[in-house]
């Protein structure tokens, strides 16, 4: 299961760049000097560059009390309190980029969907989007209905200097997923019987959301973004040739409307070991591997000239120093196989993480 080697696509030209306002961060603050911006490129810093997917959440104390009496969509669509919030990590754990705080449901919050964010539930919509008539019913939104997430992004920027911020959307899959069934699931037998029993509603949500997801991105890289990630949580749940017939076109519509800004667009999904090929064609300059498949494994599929982002197991981090250190090792050296390395988790930071282990867990990879 391999692809062809082919030369990258040109990122960050001079005509790209133009089209970011004059003061974004990759025109005037050096991020796309930065390790992390390097590595997406293709390139290998002096040190790997290192970030964690939802480093900026519950493991952290000084989380837990700036969103103490705030939930969470009202968290992420307080402009101060989510640039606070993504700022965090970087302050505790020197990593090598902030990831935006958000929700792959804060775009239907902004387009003014029934939806909540329940403790122990997750997502949960006031009534499923499971019929055309219902998808008929979703509105257009407007690219004003997103300054929330510009304000946020710009007075995170503010104060990121040269560390670059990476934008941050659910792909269409999951998020339609869960506007499918209402919430989530183990299975997702609604969204996957629904693009066989009724393919023009599947298309049409499946559409809708992959349109208001490049909204959503688009307006953090115009607000100062200077990569994305498309986090495909539930992909891993179709097989490849459903992906190929039923997913993709949606993702790599999304990944498309932000080609013309330049910055390096990363996709991620978890169980999509046989999806990575097809999670690169649809649009990836940098390929998300989750902890299931090695690195090697994975660059010899992709293509040895795709740079990786991985591959940590995340249960790892409170099983000893010396046996995470052990593992850490062997994901840098696996990591080798591919033209760049982004050091990541296979998933997100568990929320009864100690801090103190992923500050260390930097440390690290930055001396190796």
């Amino acid at each position: 299961m391999t692809t062809p080697n082919h030369a990258p696509r040109p990122m960050l030209t001079e005509a790209q760049l133009s089209r970011l306002p004059s003061d974004h961060p990759l025109r005037t603050a050096g991020t796309d000097r930065s390790p992390m911006i390097r590595a997406m490129l293709g390139d290998r810093p002096e040190h790997p560059p290192v970030w964690f997917m939802r480093q900026a959440g519950r493991s952290l104390p000084e989380y837990r009390a700036a969103r103490e009496g705030t939930n969470m969509l009202e968290s992420c669509l307080t402009p101060d309190l989510a640039s606070e919030i993504t700022l965090q990590p970087v302050r505790r754990h020197h990593v090598d980029a902030a990831i935006f705080f958000s929700d792959i449901v804060v775009p239907l919050k902004v387009a003014g969907l029934d939806v909540d964010i329940l403790p122990g539930k997750g997502p949960v919509m006031g009534a499923p989007f499971n019929s055309m008539e219902r998808i008929a019913e979703l509105p257009e939104v407007p690219d004003s209905a997103f300054d929330p997430i510009r304000e946020a992004v710009a007075l995170t920027v503010e104060q990121l200097g040269s560390t670059p911020l990476i934008g941050f959307a659910g792909a269409p899959f999951t998020v339609a997923a869960y506007m499918a069934e209402g919430g989530s699931s183990r299975d997702h037998l609604g969204p996957r019987t629904m693009m066989y029993r009724d393919p023009e509603a599947w298309d049409a949500l499946a559409g809708w959301v992959s349109r208001v997801s490049a909204q959503f991105l688009s307006a953090q890289i115009e607000a100062g973004a200077s990569a994305i990630q498309l986090f495909d949580s539930w992909a891993g749940s179709v097989p490849e040739r459903d992906y190929r017939e039923h997913v993709m076109r949606y993702s790599a519509g999304v990944l498309s409307a932000v080609e013309p800004y330049g910055v390096p667009r990363i996709h991620f999904g978890t169980g999509t070991g046989e999806l990575l090929v097809a999670m690169k064609e649809a649009g990836a300059d940098v390929v998300g591997v989750d902890y299931r498949i090695d690195l090697d494994q994975a660059s010899e599929r992709v293509g040895r000239d795709t740079p990786l982002q991985g591959n940590i197991d995340p249960a790892l981090l409170d099983a000893g120093w010396g046996v995470l250190q052990k593992h850490t090792m062997d994901v840098l050296s696996k990591g080798k196989a591919a033209a760049a390395h982004i050091v990541n988790l296979g998933h997100g930071v568990p929320p009864g993480t100690d801090p103190a282990v992923l500050t260390r867990l930097v440390e690290f990879i930055h001396e190796s």
